[in-house]
Order: C-alpha cells, then sequence, then structure tokens
C-alpha cells in the first residue's frame, strides 16, 4: 500500500529535524564504493546474433502486463525509428548501420547513479543483479531520471493519482521463481544469454577468442560507470550502434561522493518544499471544484432556459398546428355537408319526361 501524504510529510518533518546528526554519516556513506553482489546474474547482448524481430520486446511486454504499443510487435518498420524506453515499454530494439541491431533496456549498474541520487532510497542493488525500484518510498523528485547515464527512467506522467517510475526489472520475479527473464527465454538465435555475471565475462572472451578479428576487443559494461549487470559485445565500435561511449569506468557514487554531503540539506528542505507544494495543490484543486461547480451550475441554468425556450416554442407550434387541424376538419365536414343536401335536394326533384306544357293540370281537366 502506497504511504499516504500525511506520514510522508511526518517522516520528512522527522528527518528534517534531525539532518544535522546524520549528515556526516551520508558523507561516510558515500566514500564507500560498492562492486556488486558476487553471485549476481546478468545478461549478455550479443549483436552479431540480433536479427531484430522484436520477440524480446513482445515477451517483455506480456511478463509485465504492459499496454499493447500502437504499432504490433510483427511490425519490423519501428526498428529505422530512433526509439528509447518509456513509462509503457521497458526495453526496445534499434536498427544500427549494415543490418546490425541493438537491444536497449535498464543496464542494472553495480553502483546505480540512480540509486546514490535518491535520497529515500527507493532504489537499490538487489542480490539477484537487478536494480529494485520501490514505488512506496518514491516522492516523485525523479532525480534518478536526470542522473542516469543510459536515459533510462521513465515516469508515468499520465496517472495522476500513483504516478510512478517505470523501467526494466530484469525479470526479478521470474529470476526468484528459477526462470529466465521473457526476453531471454523467447529469443530465437540466442543473441541473449542469462547467467552469473562473471561467468558471462568468462563466455564473452572465448566468444572473441574463438573467433579473432570479428568481435570488438571490449565487453561493453564490464567496466562502464562501474560496471553494468547487461554486458554487450559487438563486431564493430558501440559508438556505431548508437551506444555512449564517453561514460569512463567510475561509478556514479565515486563521481558524486562530494555533491552527496548536501543530501542533508535538500532532505532538510525537502519537506517545507513539499509542503508549499501540496498546499499550492490543494488550493488549485479547491479552485477547480469551485470553478467546475459554478461551470456545472452555469451549463444547467443554460440548458433549462434553453430547453424551457423550446418547450414553449414546441407548445406554440402544436398549437397552430392543432388550431390549423381543426379548421380543416370544420371545412372538410362543411363541404361534406353542403355536397350531401345537394345530392338530396337532386334526388327530391320529379321527373318531367313525357309532361306537355299545353295540357290543363289538376281536377279541372276536360274529359
Amino acid at each position: 500500500m502506497a504511504i499516504s501524504r500525511r506520514k510522508f510529510l511526518g517522516c520528512l518533518t522527522a528527518a528534517a529535524l534531525g539532518s544535522s546528526a546524520v549528515g556526516s554519516s551520508v558523507q561516510a556513506a558515500s566514500n564507500k564504493v560498492f562492486k556488486g553482489h558476487p553471485d549476481s546474474f546478468g545478461v549478455l547482448h550479443d549483436t552479431t546474433r540480433c536479427i531484430g524481430c522484436r520477440q524480446c520486446e513482445a515477451a517483455c511486454n506480456q511478463v509485465n502486463q504492459l499496454e499493447a504499443p500502437e504499432k504490433p510487435f510483427d511490425d519490423l518498420t519501428v526498428l529505422n525509428e530512433r526509439r528509447r524506453t518509456d513509462e509503457a515499454v521497458y526495453t526496445v530494439v534499434n536498427a544500427a548501420p549494415g543490418k546490425r541491431f541493438v537491444k536497449t533496456q535498464c543496464n542494472h549498474c553495480l553502483e546505480p547513479a540512480c540509486a546514490s541520487a535518491c535520497f529515500v532510497k527507493a532504489f537499490y542493488k538487489d542480490k539477484t543483479g537487478a536494480v529494485v525500484y520501490d514505488e512506496d518510498l518514491c516522492v516523485g523528485c525523479r532525480y534518478c531520471m536526470v542522473a542516469c547515464a543510459f536515459d533510462i527512467p521513465a515516469y508515468t506522467y499520465d496517472d495522476p493519482l500513483t504516478p510512478k517510475v517505470t523501467k526494466c526489472t530484469l525479470c526479478r520475479p521470474r529470476i526468484l521463481e528459477g526462470k529466465l527473464p521473457g526476453c531471454v527465454e523467447i529469443c530465437p538465435k540466442e543473441a541473449l544469454t542469462f547467467g552469473n555475471r562473471e561467468d558471462l565475462i568468462k563466455e564473452a572472451r572465448r566468444r572473441m577468442a574463438r573467433k579473432p578479428g570479428k568481435y570488438v576487443d571490449h565487453i561493453y559494461g564490464e567496466k562502464e560507470m562501474g560496471g553494468t549487470s547487461w554486458l554487450y559485445i559487438s563486431d564493430v565500435p558501440f559508438d556505431e550502434l548508437g551506444m555512449r561511449t564517453d561514460l569512463g569506468e567510475k561509478s556514479a557514487p565515486e563521481l558524486t561522493a562530494g555533491a552527496l554531503g548536501a543530501v542533508p540539506i535538500v532532505v532538510g528542505l525537502w519537506p517545507v518544499f513539499l509542503t508549499g507544494a501540496y498546499a499550492i495543490a490543494k488550493r488549485k484543486d479547491k479552485v477547480a471544484r469551485e470553478e467546475q461547480q459554478d461551470a456545472v451550475q452555469s451549463a444547467v441554468a443554460q440548458t433549462t432556459e434553453e430547453l424551457n425556450d423550446q418547450m414553449t416554442k414546441l407548445s406554440d407550434r402544436l398549437t397552430k398546428e392543432k388550431e390549423k387541424a381543426v379548421a380543416a376538419a370544420e371545412q372538410k365536414g362543411r363541404n361534406e355537408m353542403k355536397a350531401e343536401l345537394e345530392a338530396a335536394a337532386q334526388a327530391a326533384e320529379p321527373e318531367d319526361t313525357d309532361h306537355d306544357p299545353k295540357a290543363p293540370e289538376g281536377p279541372g281537366k276536360e274529359e
């Protein structure tokens, strides 16, 4: 269950009161280097085997119960677009020059930048190798989106009630059940290999040694940003695949150790900011409700007036039509009565076919 606003604000207020006490411990913690869990898992993506079938996208969509995309997964024209992950798409496959394809998703860094930037610890590195997100702790600051060098975390802006950050989960629930990640399981060309991260690095080197000259002599993710659980090998330089090659080997915590000393100050100021934002939001909601009520009342009044006007016009029209119908019926009755009288009069006249106008009439006629 998500934490309530009141509980959250209370926790932050308590944090603000104790910020001076925890300042030194936070600074000290930021100088520690975490090298990952020794037995954590990862995925090796051999880009030379990827055929751009998008079946990994379909599997990810199904496993995570995401919304269906606008274009179906068998529509391969989207491969030529420069796509990135978003709130409803946890992985994408993009085409690269030379009929090559590369899959993009959260790389699950050994020392995640998103976790180092999150002052409420909504992100953490799990023993499975996955970078886990806890939406119950998230305050929606979206520092993780800014911190990620791979531009991965997305935000559900369209969900006003329970917005959250979304990204690839490494199919952690499936791993805990002893299953493969959905994308790995469905890949028809075994372009994706799941296993212990150290074993995957050894496997990558074996492939390079077996086919000298085929692969670039570099395992992307082995050391980038302190190392990632998602690893890549390729037959062309990684920048040609659209991947960043300017990241260096230092992890995010090493790069931000000094800056993280300001976190207690941020935590102390955050309740003030959030309380103000909450008050503004409540005021905005109240004004919106009042405006909505006024608009509804105005609309009802206008509709009632229009309805009364239409009813009056309808009544007048019906009255006129009724009067016309009555007048027409009366006229028709008069016409029919006149016709009947004329017909009766004609029927009552004597027949004078053999009548002699010179002959005497009546009892005094000659015999």
